[in-house]
């Protein structure tokens, strides 16, 4: 197996819930394999071989996409289970390569801290089609900020919501706390409709509300604001955009005859002519040449 890329570390948690999304291209005709591995990380090198093993799960791409929701048993190295330990695996196929981009901001947030203030961060969630919600995009940390101003992002529009203007949006905003058990500072739901009417001289505003804060205090108003200061929606083109919009690619090769590169009678030399006509410089033009044929009118 190849490593293919990597979630985000989730601290001091049993049953985290990872952001990050994994693009993979899928062939009905081929059989993907897939590995996903489970690690404790307790230090800052890349390497895994230094950090606790928790499990693992292969199975195929196809078998994912056809449960689309797919929770398994880790098991360890040798087959056997890894504890009570699972994985929960959803995919769903990308169709629009639209893209919101947002610049979002809070204030007067409430202090969940003893010491200090609040370190306010935000969750974006999508419903399912069964009512569950699903997280899509979690900001940075803001730390000791009862008036954050987070880094613009950009999140597809069909992981935000499904690419449909007017599907709910649930947004948390968050007490980050170091040991994990993180404070619900307040949420709101919107649309993409809505979010869209935000302009940097007309932002949209949301109260963040705390259900339980409101149930207990009766002249509860809100535990802060959340503007949205711009949002967009733009569109990534894709390779295949450019070529089937009329980009051509031409090949044009160059090739080195000093006499540096030995004897072509020689076998040790790049321009050695071999009996049955191939070289290591006709190999590589052949190689690359039959991938850009397609591509060069």
């Amino acid at each position: 197996y190849l490593q293919v890329d990597r979630t985000e570390r989730i601290k001091n948690s049993l049953n985290p819930k990872f952001a990050k999304k994994f693009l993979i291209d899928y062939y009905f005709e081929l059989v993907q394999k897939l590995k996903f591995g489970i690690y404790d990380i307790d230090n800052k090198t890349f390497d895994l071989n230094d950090d606790d093993f928790l499990g693992e799960f292969e199975c195929t791409l196809g078998q994912i996409v056809s449960s689309r929701t797919l929770t398994k048993p880790l098991v360890h190295k040798n087959g056997r289970p890894a504890g009570r330990g699972s994985i929960t695996i959803t995919a769903e196929e990308v169709k629009d390569n639209r893209v919101v981009v947002l610049e979002v901001e809070a204030r007067k947030l409430d202090n969940k801290d003893f010491f200090g203030k609040s370190d306010p961060y935000l969750e974006f969630h999508k419903q399912t089609g069964d009512g569950n919600w699903v997280m899509v995009h979690r900001t940075e940390v803001i730390k000791n900020n009862l008036n954050p101003v987070w880094k613009p992002f950009k999140i597809s529009l069909n992981s935000l919501c499904y690419s449909d203007m007017d599907k709910s949006i649930k947004v948390e905003c968050y007490d980050y706390d170091s040991d994990g058990s993180h404070d619900l500072i307040g949420s709101f739901q919107t649309t993409m409709s809505k979010l869209k009417e935000a302009s940097r001289s007309s932002p949209v505003e949301f109260e963040c509300i705390n259900e339980k804060k409101r149930q207990k205090k009766k002249n509860y108003k809100n535990s802060g604001i959340v503007s949205v200061k711009h949002c967009e929606i733009i569109v990534e083109c894709t390779f295949l955009d450019y070529i089937m919009g009329g980009c051509q690619l031409n090949f044009t090769v160059g090739i080195d005859f000093t006499g540096s590169n030995g004897d072509p009678r020689s076998p040790d030399s790049l321009h050695y002519l071999s009996p049955n006509g191939v070289n290591e410089y006709l190999t590589a033009i052949w190689s690359v040449g039959l991938v850009i044929q397609d591509y060069d009118t």
